[in-house]
């Protein structure tokens, strides 16, 4: 029985045109390209204290590193290569605040154990893409935002009915991402678990759905995407058991970028298209959009 269900999971994500693998699982689909809000372009924004927006400038575009494999938060087409999402929506915010037309942003998928990497050596401009700010990070690389509170959870089949929350998570198999705040999470509190690694997240859902693992585990607007796209196969359980505030990553020397993207984010909550965004991606997900969480205006490095 258990070999039917697997074959008939695959057999949907075949059908769907989109595999159960690293370009996207489950099935991709993304928000209707009408329901998404148009960000105006600040045509006479000028920073030239920050080194990253000069270059870009120069460049005539922004470099953006974002996920790929994140339903309604990143999430790449692999016939269009189109990403959209929450997360997308946010970095086409920011550009038009930096006087970039969203259109022209060129977006690169940087795995979580690449991303310091990536700012630090400036193969992008900034990234958007789930990332938990803390103060390890904080470290080596700079944050404008919050623009998102999440909370890590746990995903598991649809028929599970052992797992409810980290503390049954004792020699169960459990499967994040390299480099994730939520595998050290397990790693060091849930110790008792048999933890896993890879590169994306979509990896940990094909081997839920193909029974290698018992649970996933993320922040909960990652699972909840991943959920609401097969739903009758997976499901969220338990309540969230961290907090997890989203930013956007820069170079921690440029803190002219840092501020001006935090008063971007500030005045596109208060206009309403944070809100827009947020209906017309995440919000398909079923989840209910909490208020964005104030900005951390921390001080300069």
């Amino acid at each position: 029985m258990r070999t039917k269900r697997t074959l008939a999971v695959l057999a949907v994500c075949v059908a769907a045109l989109a595999g159960c693998g690293k370009e996207g699982s489950p099935p991709t689909k993304g928000p209707r390209a009408d329901q998404l809000p148009v960000y105006r372009i600040a045509a006479d924004f000028r920073l030239p204290a920050s080194g990253t927006w000069k270059k870009a400038k120069s460049r005539g575009h922004l470099v953006v590193g974002a996920k790929e494999d994140q339903p309604y938060m990143g999430e790449k087409d692999p016939a269009t290569g189109r990403y959209s999402g929450f997360d997308i929506e946010i970095a086409k915010m920011m550009s038009a605040a930096l006087g970039f037309d969203p259109k022209g942003i060129e977006f690169k998928t940087i795995a979580s154990a690449n991303r310091e990497t990536a700012l630090q050596n400036g193969q992008i401009d900034y990234y958007v893409g789930t990332y938990t700010i803390n103060d390890n990070r904080k470290k080596l690389v700079g944050f404008g935002g919050p623009y998102y509170l999440a909370g890590q959870g746990l995903l598991v089949r649809a028929d599970e009915e052992d797992i409810d929350g980290p503390e049954d998570l004792d020699g169960r198999r459990v499967c994040s991402a390299a480099g994730s705040t939520p595998y050290q999470r397990i790693e060091a509190d849930y110790p008792k678990a048999d933890l896993v690694a890879y590169d994306t997240y979509s990896i940990c859902v094909d081997n839920l759905l193909t029974y290698q693992v018992d649970a996933v585990t993320t922040d909960d607007t990652i699972l909840s995407g991943y959920a609401a796209k097969l739903p009758d196969e997976m499901k969220v359980v338990g309540k969230p058991f961290s907090k997890e505030p989203y930013g956007i990553g820069v170079p921690r020397s440029d803190d002219a970028l840092r501020l001006a993207i935090d008063d971007a984010l500030e005045r596109h909550e208060k206009n309403g298209d944070w809100q827009k965004a947020y209906d017309a991606t995440l919000g398909l997900s079923g989840r209910r959009a909490a208020p964005a969480p104030p900005i951390d205006r921390y001080p300069a490095s």
